[in-house]
């Protein structure tokens, strides 16, 4: 989990929960069909642009809005394997990590990143690499029991092995 690899995919500012899933979705019980309507009135051919190497990165106040988990399992769905932001809103941040996706809060600006930028993220050191760009910016590092939580998956995945192993007994 420290090293993280992938290609950026640039987002704005104010991406709230609705923009995310829209609110038409969710009436759908399978959550591969709400994956597939991800971000589709911010970028209609999202779903076609991203795949299991896709990092988000994104402005200010993202994920803003209500605390629905569709809005962070979409993500997950699509193999997303980070976001980076310039801020979170404070509720779907730990529904990130809850869900075993990084949330990485760093303040960036544009002329560091292009979409589809190579990068490599460190969550241990709290670096990222724009190898594109031959650009390395920091960011304050998540606490170890985060990264912990993150390497079993999420906070689900961590209690059933610690269940497993009788370590909350």
């Amino acid at each position: 989990m420290d090293l993280i690899k992938g290609w950026i995919y640039i987002l704005g500012d104010d991406i709230n929960t609705d923009d995310i899933v829209p609110s038409y979705t969710l009436t759908m019980r399978d959550p591969n069909e709400i994956a597939k309507h991800t971000l589709r009135f911010i970028d209609p051919k999202f779903i076609s642009k991203v795949n299991v190497e896709t990092i988000i990165l994104a402005g200010e106040n993202f994920g803003t809005g209500s605390s629905r988990e569709e809005a962070v399992n979409v993500f997950k769905i699509l193999g997303i394997k980070a976001i980076i932001a310039k801020s979170f809103a404070r509720i779907y941040f730990r529904n990130l990590i809850n869900n075993g996706i990084p949330p990485i809060t760093m303040p960036w600006e544009a002329r560091n990143f292009s979409t589809n930028d190579k990068v490599e993220i460190s969550l241990h050191k709290g670096e990222l690499l724009n190898k594109s760009k031959n650009v390395k910016l920091l960011f304050q590092k998540l606490p170890d029991f985060i990264i912990a939580i993150l390497k079993d998956g999420g906070i689900l995945n961590q209690l059933k092995n610690k269940i497993k192993k009788g370590d909350l007994l």
